[in-house]
C-alpha cells in the first residue's frame, strides 16, 4: 500500500519533495500520523525491503540526498548478504550433526521401511524443506515407484505408488538422465504436478531438489525435496545432501547384498566330509544359524 508499496512492486527509487497527503499515503504510518510529513524519498534494497526517509519540511531532499540514500541502501544490501553468509556458515556444524544421525540410522534400523521413514524425516528437518520423498526404479526405463514420504501427500497407506517415467515429470527426467536437479525458484507457473507427474491434489512447489541414488553405478532411486516458497540452496546444504545420499546408497547396497545372500543360502546344499553324522549335523546347524543371522 501507499508509496512504499509502489517502490516494492516496481523496484524503482522515489523522490517526492512536496508530499501531498490528499493524493497518496506513505504506507508505514498509522492513520493521522503522517499529517505533518512534507517530503519523502525511498530506495529499494536488492536483498528485499525499502530504505525510506521523510521530513516535516518541504523540499528537504535534493537529488544529491537521494544519491546518498542509494549508497546507504547498498550498504544495507551488503550487510544482509553478509548476514546470510554468516547464517549459512553457522549451519555447517548442524549439518555435520545431522549427518551423524543419518550414519547412525544404518546401524540402528535394519528394516528398509523403518530406516526410510526416519531418513526422510531427518532430511526434511535438516534442510527446512516441507516435503521429502524417495522414489525407486520399478521397471527399468519404464516406471518408478514412490516408496516413502516425510508426510502423506501422494501415497495412500503403505502401498508404493507406481508411475510411468515418460510423463514429463521431474523425477522421470532424473531417472532417464542420471543427473541431479537443484532449482531454488521454479516460477509460479510450475506446480508440484511436475515432480511426479499429474498426481493427486498437490500444493505448488517453487523450490525442488532431486538427487539420484546410485547403486552398482546406475540410478536405482531418487531423493526428492520440495518447498512451497523459493529457497536459497547454498553449497553447505548441497554438500550435506550429497553425503546423505551416499549413506542412503550404501544402505541400499548392503540391503541388496543381504537379499542376494539370503536367496543363495535358501538354495544352498550342505557338503561335509564323510567323517560321520556328528560333522554333518554341525554343518547343517551352522548353515541354519547363518540364514537366521542374515
Amino acid at each position: 500500500m501507499g508509496l512504499v508499496g509502489w517502490v516494492v512492486r516496481n523496484q524503482e527509487p522515489m523522490l517526492v519533495p512536496n508530499f501531498d497527503q490528499q493524493q497518496s499515503s506513505l504506507g508505514y504510518y498509522a492513520d493521522g500520523e503522517e499529517a505533518n510529513i512534507k517530503a519523502f524519498m525511498a530506495w529499494p534494497i536488492p536483498g528485499g525491503g525499502v530504505l525510506c526517509v521523510d521530513s516535516k519540511r518541504q523540499y528537504s531532499f535534493s537529488d544529491k540526498d537521494h544519491k546518498i540514500l542509494q549508497l546507504f541502501a547498498g550498504l544495507v544490501a551488503r550487510q544482509q548478504l553478509q548476514r546470510a553468509k554468516d547464517v549459512h556458515v553457522g549451519e555447517i556444524p548442524r549439518y555435520f550433526a545431522q549427518l551423524g544421525m543419518v550414519q547412525d540410522l544404518r546401524f540402528r534400523f535394519r528394516r528398509w521401511s523403518v530406516f526410510l521413514q526416519h531418513y526422510l524425516q531427518i532430511m526434511s528437518d535438516a534442510t527446512g524443506f516441507e516435503y521429502c520423498a524417495f522414489a525407486s526404479v520399478h521397471t527399468p526405463g519404464e516406471s518408478y515407484a514412490v516408496e516413502g514420504e516425510s508426510h502423506p501427500l501422494v501415497l495412500q497407506g503403505e502401498t508404493a505408488l507406481v508411475l510411468p517415467m515418460g510423463t514429463g515429470s521431474i523425477a522421470g527426467w532424473v531417472f532417464h538422465n542420471d543427473q541431479e536437479i537443484i532449482n531454488e525458484d521454479m516460477g509460479s507457473e510450475l506446480t508440484s504436478s511436475r515432480l511426479f507427474g499429474k498426481v493427486g491434489q498437490c500444493p505448488a512447489f517453487r523450490a525442488i531438489i532431486c538427487m539420484p541414488v546410485m547403486v552398482n553405478k546406475s540410478t536405482r532411486g531418487i531423493l526428492c525435496l520440495a518447498h512451497g516458497e523459493p529457497r536459497n540452496i547454498d553449497e553447505s546444504m548441497r554438500s550435506f545432501l550429497r553425503q546423505s545420499v551416499d549413506h542412503l546408497a550404501l544402505f541400499l547396497e548392503n540391503l541388496y547384498l543381504r537379499n542376494r545372500l539370503r536367496g543363495m543360502l535358501s538354495k544352498a546344499h550342505v557338503h561335509t566330509q564323510p567323517m560321520g553324522s556328528h560333522n554333518s549335523s554341525y554343518g547343517e546347524n551352522s548353515a541354519r544359524a547363518d540364514r537366521e543371522d542374515v
